[in-house]
């Protein structure tokens, strides 16, 4: 079973299609029930057969918890695309808006993988936390959410070192910037027309994810062309 949150746009539903299309049977989450059946009604009917839905809000500890204890079993893989972005010069950024993105990125990354190190530390569980170039180097008029993602990167450096000999492991990922509706809502005007599609990034994350017996990939950089 292969976990994906943040499944109603954007790289979650790319690897969605993905996976459904190689009869890996996945679970996908997010918000909106109507945006997750949206992804689904997109599949082929052989593709929606392998996937199950359930809507979960990931800054809400007990959705979390409902997520994951409908698996009969540990999942092999748990993609963590959930998030969002808001930018603009930091003295015009909205307070409310601010806590928002934290609670979004931030808060949901806590809450998943304390759920997910809870559950299965001692189970070959691959956790993938996907966050964005923005963790790895500061951007003007991005500050905020730089912030957060620099911060999820050190929860997951820090978990790292928590689960050292643990079976469970744990993927950073970096995408650079993808054509997705994640630009319309978050207050910068920018032209996409030169970035690659989710469905690019989904290909490029779902073949770094193969390991070998002896190694595997830790950190991924996805930097657009």
């Amino acid at each position: 079973m292969i976990v994906i949150t943040g499944a109603s746009s954007g790289l979650g539903a790319a690897l969605t299609q993905r996976y459904a299309a190689d009869n890996h049977n996945v679970l996908i989450s997010g918000r909106s029930e109507q945006k997750l059946a949206a992804v689904i009604a997109k599949l082929s009917p052989t593709e929606q057969a392998n996937v199950s839905v359930q809507a979960a809000d990931l800054c809400v500890a007990e959705d979390v918890s409902r997520l994951f204890s409908q698996l009969s079993s540990p999942p092999t893989t748990v993609i963590h695309c959930a998030g969002s972005g808001y930018f603009g010069p930091i003295e015009q950024q909205d307070p409310q808006a601010i806590n928002q993105l934290i609670n979004n990125n931030l808060t949901s990354s806590i809450l998943v993988l304390r759920e997910l190190v809870s559950r299965y530390r001692d189970q070959k569980v691959n956790v993938v936390v996907v966050m964005s170039t923005a963790a790895q180097i500061g951007k003007a008029n991005e500050s905020t959410y730089c912030a957060v993602k620099s911060a999820v990167k050190g929860l997951v450096e820090s978990l790292r070192v928590e689960l050292k000999g643990s079976p469970m492991k744990l993927v950073a990922v970096y995408p650079g910037g993808m054509a997705t509706d994640f630009w319309s809502t978050s207050g910068k005007d920018i032209d996409t027309s030169s970035f690659m599609t989710a469905d690019e990034a989904a290909l490029m994350l779902k073949n770094a994810l193969l390991a070998t017996q002896h190694g595997y990939v830790s950190d991924l950089t996805i930097n657009r062309g």
